[in-house]
C-alpha cells in the first residue's frame, strides 16, 4: 500500500505541485476512513464509462481510501422493460413502480450492482455490492405512485463492516419497509439520506457531463451557493432538473459541516477533481457569504491578520496598517479575503488571501468576484515565486515584470500611466518581517 501511495503521488504530480498532492492525502487521511466519500453513480456512467470507473475507483483503493457508492440504473431498466412489453410511466418525476416492474427492478439493480464489482475486481480492486438491507422506508402513496418509498432510516453496519475490511461498498438504490416489502427509491435521494447520515468529507456525482454547464456549454468551476444559489437559479441556461438538481444539493449541504463539498465530474477525472485546487468538474460547496466592508476598520483585525499571515507564512510589518484599507472583502468565517488601498487614484489590492484549509472551495473565485463587482479597474502586484500567479495571469489585462515581482492591472490604462504605476507599485518595500536565523 505504501509503494502504491508513492507511485500514485508521483503520478499525481504531473498534473499538479507534490506539495498541493500531499495537502489533499493528508487532508483525507485525518478523516474516518468509511466518512471519506459516497460517490454517486448514474445508469448510464454503468452504461457508458464502466472502465474509467473502476479504474478510478481502484485508484482511490490502492491509495487506501475506500468510497461508499451509490449507484442507479435506469437506462439498464428501460430496456429490460422494453424487452418485456411493460411501459415506462413517471409521477411527479418518481417512475411509477408496480409489482412486475418491482421484480424487474430487483433483477437489474443487482446485475448493474454486480458488473460494476467484477469489474472493480478486474482493476486490482476489491468491493461488496450491498443490494438491501441499507435503505427502509415508507411507501409515498401506493396508488399515486405504486412500490415507491421515501426513505426513514438507514441500517449502516453492513456498510461500515465492507469498509473496516478494506472493500468498497456498492449499494443499489432498493429500499424495504420495516416488515420487508421491496420499494424503488430515487438514486439521488438515497445518495442524500446516505450523505445525511455518514457526513462524509467528499460526495461525488458521475455523470455524462461532468459537471454543471454554462450558458456556452463549458463546465462551471465552483459553484458557492451562498453567493451564487440565487443568480444561477435565475439563468436561462439551467434547464428545470438542473435548478432541481442545484436545490437537492444546497439541501444536502446544509445539514453537513462547512467543510464538505459536492464534486460533479466525470469517472476518468475522478482523482483530478479530489487532489488538485483546480479540479476537473464542478465543485459545489454550501460556502460562505463575502462581505464588503467599506470601513476597513470594522473587520475583525486580529483575524483578518491571522488569516493573510496564515495564508503567506509570514508575519506582517504593521498588521495594524489593515485598518487603514478602502475596503475588505472577506468570507464569513474569515477564511478569504480581499484588501483595498488606493495608489495615486487607483485602486490597489494589498491583499489577496485564502487559508489553506479553504483552497479549492471556490471561496477565492467567491471573494474575486465580489472585488470585481466594485473595483473592475484594479491594479496589485505578486511575487514572480507565487503559485497564484496563473490565476492573476487569467483575469489581468496586462502585466509588468521585474527580477522580483509581476504588476498586474484590470480596465483601460495609457501606456504612460502603466509604466508610472508598474514603477511606483514594484519598488514598494515588501509588506514582511525579514526571518533571521
Amino acid at each position: 500500500m505504501a509503494n502504491d501511495r508513492k507511485t500514485i503521488v508521483r503520478l499525481l504530480e504531473c498534473m499538479t505541485g507534490a506539495r498541493e498532492i500531499r495537502q489533499y492525502l493528508d487532508r483525507f487521511a485525518a478523516v474516518d476512513t468509511w466518512r471519506f466519500a459516497v460517490v454517486k453513480v448514474g445508469g448510464k456512467v454503468l452504461q457508458d464509462e464502466l472502465d474509467e470507473l473502476a479504474s478510478s475507483l481502484a485508484f482511490l483503493q490502492r491509495v487506501g481510501l475506500l468510497p461508499i457508492v451509490v449507484h442507479g440504473a435506469g437506462p439498464q431498466l428501460d430496456v429490460a422493460l422494453a424487452k418485456r412489453g411493460i411501459e415506462k410511466k413517471t409521477v411527479d418525476g418518481l417512475r411509477y413502480t408496480d409489482a412486475a416492474m418491482l421484480g424487474e427492478l430487483k433483477r437489474t439493480f443487482t446485475a448493474e450492482s454486480m458488473r460494476l464489482c467484477d469489474a472493480l475486481e478486474a482493476a486490482g480492486a476489491t468491493a461488496v455490492p450491498i443490494t438491501s438491507g441499507v435503505f427502509e422506508a415508507e411507501a409515498m402513496d401506493v396508488e399515486k405512485y405504486g412500490h415507491v418509498g421515501e426513505i426513514t432510516h438507514l441500517h449502516l453496519d453492513v456498510v461500515r463492516a465492507a469498509v473496516n475490511r478494506g472493500r468498497i461498498p456498492v449499494l443499489a438504490s432498493i429500499a424495504e419497509t420495516e416488515s420487508g416489502q421491496q420499494l424503488n427509491v430515487n438514486a439521488d435521494n438515497a445518495t442524500s439520506a446516505l450523505v445525511a447520515a455518514v457526513k462524509p468529507y467528499k460526495v461525488v456525482f458521475l455523470t455524462g457531463t461532468g459537471g454543471i454547464l454554462d450558458g456556452d456549454g463549458e463546465i462551471i468551476s465552483s459553484i458557492n451557493l451562498a453567493t451564487d444559489r440565487d443568480r444561477l437559479m435565475k439563468a436561462d441556461y439551467l434547464d428545470g432538473g438542473m435548478r432541481l438538481k442545484l436545490s437537492v444539493l444546497d439541501q444536502m449541504l446544509a445539514g453537513l459541516p462547512l467543510q464538505t463539498s459536492v464534486s460533479i465530474t466525470r469517472p476518468g477525472e475522478l482523482a483530478r477533481e479530489l487532489f488538485t485546487h483546480q479540479g476537473s468538474g464542478t465543485l459545489v460547496r454550501r460556502g460562505e457569504r463575502v462581505l464588503h466592508l467599506t470601513d476597513a476598520a470594522a473587520a475583525d483585525q486580529p483575524r483578518l491578520a491571522g488569516l493573510i499571515e496564515t495564508a503567506f507564512g509570514q508575519t506582517l510589518l504593521d498588521a495594524a496598517a489593515l485598518g487603514e484599507a478602502e475596503a475588505v472583502f472577506v468570507s464569513e468565517e474569515y477564511r478569504a479575503a480581499a484588501v483595498v488601498k488606493r495608489i495615486d487614484g487607483r485602486p490597489y489590492l494589498d491583499k489577496f488571501a485564502v487559508s489553506p484549509d479553504a483552497r479549492g472551495e471556490g471561496l477565492a473565485h467567491a471573494v474575486w468576484d465580489a472585488l470585481m463587482d466594485v473595483y473592475p479597474e484594479l491594479i496589485w502586484r505578486s511575487r514572480r515565486s507565487n503559485p497564484i500567479n496563473t490565476f492573476y495571469f487569467e483575469r489581468c489585462d496586462g502585466c509588468l515584470k521585474s527580477d522580483q515581482w509581476l504588476f498586474f492591472w484590470r480596465g483601460p490604462c495609457e501606456p504612460q500611466q502603466i509604466a508610472q504605476l508598474g514603477h511606483k507599485v514594484l519598488a514598494m518595500p515588501g509588506a514582511w518581517q525579514e526571518v533571521t536565523a
